[in-house]
């Protein structure tokens, strides 16, 4: 008998601002690339969010009330950790699969352990016995190092460095051209500063700024709406 010719699954992108449509790019991308899903839409609660930036696909509802189908795969493309944390969970409960988007130009080692709902912009790189959680972002040009550990919810944006056996806890938040050094530890819902260097420990809840890093206050998580 003939084998059967699967049908790919439709991904869905929750987030339709300016992160939300390069993540469109990068997925057509990887859809060529021989990745198994055709681009479907997105999750807004904004619902004129694509107003004036013409795409093939559109906002198909709310990520706060949109019922997952089994032939459905997502991203959370946001880029608050703890905003993006609160969504992708909601809909992870309601059934929601998750999947990773990996452009064609990332490059990955073999023996790493990566989460769901990854995405991975041109260019990043992940070497080699690295953990990544759930819901994590490495944009353009990122790098995470040997044996790092990296939380669930983190985003690290364009040209972060992430050297070898640094621990990112849940959420953290790196700006662009944000450094951590070896061996340091950031505590969850930390944020670096654009340009900013970690040279040693940062605490939960704290935002680091500089060269090297200075604290530069502790802070409350930003408000978890799923919205």
């Amino acid at each position: 008998m003939p084998m059967q010719q699967r049908t790919p699954s439709r991904l869905i992108i929750v987030g339709a601002g300016g992160f939300g449509r390069e993540v469109y790019d990068w997925a057509c991308a990887a859809a060529a690339a021989g990745a198994d899903w055709t681009v479907e839409g997105f999750l807004d609660d904004n619902s004129s969010a694509l107003e004036g930036f013409p795409m093939p696909a559109g906002i198909l509802g709310s990520a706060a009330t949109y019922e997952p189908q089994a032939d459905e795969r997502f991203v959370c493309a946001i880029g608050e950790p703890c905003i993006k944390l609160q969504i992708a969970r909601g809909l992870q409960a309601r059934g929601a699969q998750f999947t990773n988007v990996i452009h064609p130009t990332a490059l990955v080692g073999r023996q790493n352990r990566l989460g769901v709902g990854l995405i991975l912009c041109p260019y990043s790189v992940i070497t080699t016995n690295v953990t990544v959680g759930d819901f994590v972002t490495l944009n353009l040009h990122g790098t995470i190092g040997h044996d790092a550990v990296i939380g669930d919810g983190c985003t690290l944006n364009n040209h972060t460095d992430v050297t070898g056996w640094v621990t990112l806890g849940e959420g953290v938040f790196l700006g662009s051209h944000a450094s951590v050094l070896p061996h340091a530890r950031v505590g969850d819902y930390a944020r670096i500063g654009a340009g900013s260097t970690v040279l040693r420990s940062v605490k939960p809840q704290t935002t680091v700024i500089g060269v090297p890093g200075q604290r530069l206050r502790m802070f409350d998580p930003p408000d978890r709406r799923a919205g």
